[in-house]
């Protein structure tokens, strides 16, 4: 279960971000963003982060952060975005929070096992949908509450911040760059 003091610090992180996007795009907030998706990850105590951009009707991978024993989902996947648990939290389909996934109807078929899952739609400053901020683990989490799901979306509109500071830059590059999580001293 998460600390509650980790998220809120988590929370405050982020909400610095927030301003410090809204007139520059520092390089120090552009390497801040995998940082705290990284930390998102372990605090919510889930096995993958990533980002998903929705591209010609395929999801695409841009950002993944993983645990060191996490499903093998990699940067550049993509899948079918009609089959997507993504698509069906946009469209309103599945809730942004699910504590065990095995408990729905008529979800897609995943080549392993999703337990518990978090979303939310990445929505850039002119209103388009660039696709998703999503973390699961493959076990149920019944701890995770609705804070949790507000904390995702505030990583998820600094994401967007970036994608749309990076699109203004013409250099959007950074989603797809591999990115090493922090080495905890």
């Amino acid at each position: 279960m998460p600390d509650a003091f980790e998220l809120d610090s988590l929370f405050v992180k982020v909400s610095e971000l927030l301003v410090a996007t809204a007139d520059t795009a520092d390089a120090d907030i552009d390497r801040a963003v995998p940082e705290v998706l990284h930390s998102l990850r372990e605090k919510l105590g889930m096995d993958v982060v990533f980002v998903s951009e929705f591209v010609d009707g395929e999801r695409v991978m841009r950002f993944v952060d993983k645990a060191e024993v996490a499903p093998p989902v990699q940067v550049g996947d993509s899948g079918e975005l009609e089959s997507s648990y993504c698509l069906r939290v946009v469209d309103g389909r599945l809730p942004e929070l699910v504590h065990d996934a095995a408990r729905l109807p008529d979800l897609p078929a995943t080549p392993f096992r999703v337990g518990a899952h978090l979303s939310t739609p990445i929505v850039l400053p002119d209103g388009q949908t660039y696709g998703t901020l999503c973390c699961f683990s493959t076990a149920p989490n019944e701890h995770l509450r609705r804070k949790d799901v507000d904390t995702l979306r505030m990583c998820a509109q600094l994401v967007a911040r970036k994608i749309d500071s990076a699109d203004r830059r013409r250099v959007p590059e950074w989603t797809l760059a591999p990115v090493e999580p922090p080495t905890r001293r």
